[in-house]
């Protein structure tokens, strides 16, 4: 019943892919590895390799080749034992730093043939692979497969050659089924749909020759495989290509797919081993014709991405990270990997931009005077606040990083406000060599998330062009704040105010105008109170009119002639300086006179006082005028008084 069941549910599911029909063998069987079938030549050698995991348990286990016989398998060979009859004939060497180990046998006889099983501890305990062994009585013999052993997720590399007479026929690689060789892809630009972005096909040298890449190896990888020229089956040549995939728990594994926002960023990582100082590194994108370089660990940065991309190495974990910003629909595709070392390191991801907005904000495009200070904000959202920010500056080896201020929240339990979630990178003073690109990112746990560029500008001369950010912010600034991605200039700063309008310059120059003459006006006054000073110093004091001192001599205050005509200039004075009342103050008089005017109220005293020194400074403005004596003539009006 329950077998009936299981077929039930297998009738049900879709047919799938080519790929996807086929249970993977490397899930089903062990992990140890070696050729399907082996020939040899009556008293010739034959030689073969068997591979197992790598892990310190399996290299220091114990390693075996024997013979099945029913249901036993008896040893032939082992790590310290060889049987009686195979003395001086058959050897076991290993090579746990190359995970396999070798077995070469000579003087090959008719007993020699048939099925053994090479493998890794006890025998018949799993780790295991069956071997059949065929001896022919003279050659030829057929050519034995070439071995791949390749971890889940890496990356398999197999060059085939077939000699010049061969350059013009198609090149290719298909993979052994029951109904014939699927094509994977040939020199046609043919490519299984299912193995789009992870194979490529390249020439090499000398002509003839040809490599085929194919990264992430998944189960169904596992299998038969051809390379040749012409047509499989009908013509041409070939060679035969046993690939096995198996699990190694220690090699990473990496994403397959990354998603990034239009105008945002994506990040890729690579499995680069940085203590290889030899080793390039290349990172490209995918085509069906090769993959065109973008950028590579030497200074590389093809034209069209300065300023998109950069290349960061990681040593703790072993991988080199490659931040592709500023995102369009037209990036979507597949991005490999490359090294000339470790070429099962190489890797493919596939990017995939989709519609959203940014999660990082702020000004793109900032362009400043030479010398002005400026300000490049990066906002980002709450679920930012834990990850480490930073600002670098792009360039064609990396992204340096640079200090900046971080305008976060004070405290984790701080509720999140948009107006403190900035980072910012501050230039007092711009120069020239400050031009160029500006990324802002965020870290977490040292992997690279989300990036932002910005594109500062450097100009020079007065009819520098602001971007419209800057215009629109520095219009609307209060005094002293600092605008968000804005520049000004250090005059600015000192005056706190934005440029006026015409209407408002126009105003100011009529303002000038008018207070000219009458700043004249006041100078002469002024020096001709300094001349009279020396003349009048005994019988002088103190007077305060308003925010002016100066020296008034008492005689000034002797006479009331034109008292009402002073009153009239006071009132003209004060209408066309726009000036306080004013406060006169008096010391007390000695004299019998002085004595009857301390009886006057304070407020007459200062009428008085306030009259007498706008009566004399008129005077002495209409003795100038006509190029009179600087000595003032003043008649006593006390008496008038």
């Amino acid at each position: 019943m329950t077998l009936l069941l299981f077929l039930f549910l297998l009738a049900l599911l879709p047919a799938g892919s080519a790929r996807g029909r086929h249970l993977p063998k490397a899930a089903i069987s062990s992990p140890v590895f070696g050729p399907r079938q082996v020939y040899g030549v009556l008293g010739g050698s034959v030689s073969l390799q068997c591979f197992y995991p790598g892990t310190p348990v399996n290299k220091q286990d114990r390693k075996y080749w024997c013979r099945e016989l029913g249901s036993r398998c008896v040893t032939v060979v082992a790590t310290r034992y060889v049987a009686p009859d195979y003395q001086n004939r058959i050897s076991l060497t290993d090579h746990p730093e190359a995970e396999n180990f070798q077995i070469n046998i000579s003087a090959l006889g008719p007993e020699d043939a048939g099925t053994f099983q090479c493998g890794v501890g006890v025998n018949g305990r799993g780790l295991s692979h069956r071997v059949i062994l065929s001896v022919a009585e003279a050659p030829p013999v057929p050519e034995a497969a070439e071995l791949f052993y390749l971890k889940l997720r890496s990356t398999w590399t197999v060059s085939c050659s077939f000699g010049e007479d061969t350059v013009n026929l198609r090149r290719y690689l298909c993979k052994k089924e029951e109904d014939g060789c699927r094509n994977i892809i040939d020199s046609h630009r043919n490519i299984d749909p299912d193995l789009q972005g992870r194979v490529l096909l390249t020439f090499e040298d000398p002509p003839g020759s040809f490599s085929v890449t194919m990264t992430q190896m998944d189960w169904e990888d596992t299998g038969l495989y051809y390379c040749g020229a012409g047509e499989y089956g009908k013509e041409g040549k070939s060679k035969e290509l046993d690939v096995f995939v198996y699990e190694d728990k220690n090699f990473p594994q990496l994403k397959t797919t990354v998603t990034g926002k239009k105008g945002s960023s994506a990040t890729f990582e690579c499995l680069y081993d940085p203590l290889m100082k030899s080793s390039t590194r290349i990172w490209c994108k995918w085509r069906p014709q090769g993959c065109d370089k973008i950028i590579d660990n030497t200074g590389y940065v093809k034209y069209n991405y300065e300023g998109r991309v950069a290349m960061f190495e990681n040593p703790k974990n072993k991988t080199v990270s490659i931040i592709l910003n500023q995102l369009q629909a037209k990036d979507e595709g597949f991005y490999w990997c490359m090294s000339n070392e470790l070429k099962e390191q190489q890797s493919s991801t596939e990017l995939k931009v989709v519609e959203g907005e940014p999660a990082l904000t702020g000004p793109k495009e900032v362009e400043a005077q030479l010398g002005s200070r400026v300000d490049l904000t990066c906002s980002y959202p709450c679920k930012y606040y834990s990850y480490e920010k930073y600002w670098c500056k792009w360039n064609y080896t990396g992204c340096s990083m640079l200090p900046a201020l971080d305008q976060g929240l004070p405290g984790p339990g701080a509720t999140c406000n948009a107006s403190t979630r900035t980072a910012v990178l501050s230039f007092d003073a711009l120069t020239e060599d400050d031009e160029g690109w500006y990324w802002c990112g965020v870290k977490r746990n040292g992997a690279f998330g989300e990036t932002m560029a910005v594109e500062l500008r450097v100009s020079t001369g007065s009819d520098a062009k602001h971007s419209p950010e800057l215009l629109d912010v520095d219009s609307s600034r209060e005094s002293g704040a600092v605008p968000p991605g804005g520049a000004y200039s250090d005059a600015e700063v000192r005056k706190g105010a934005v440029p006026e309008s015409s209407e408002e310059s126009h105003g100011s120059n009529t303002l000038a105008l008018v207070l000219g003459p009458l700043a004249g006006l006041i100078l002469i006054v002024v020096t001709a109170f300094a001349i009279v000073k020396y003349r009048q110093l005994k019988r002088s004091d103190l007077v305060s009119v308003g925010s002016y001192r100066t020296n008034i001599s008492m005689s000034d205050f002797e006479s009331v002639r034109d008292f009402s005509a002073s009153n009239n200039t006071k009132e003209i004075q004060d209408t066309s300086m726009g000036r306080d009342e004013p406060t006169t103050t008096m010391d007390a008089p000695e004299s019998t006179a002085d004595t009857m005017k301390a009886k006057r109220s304070s407020k007459e005293d200062a009428d008085l006082a306030y009259s007498s020194f706008l009566v004399t400074s008129d005077s002495i403005a209409q003795r100038s005028s006509g190029g009179d004596s600087a000595v003032l003539d003043m008649s006593p009006i006390q008496d008038r008084v």
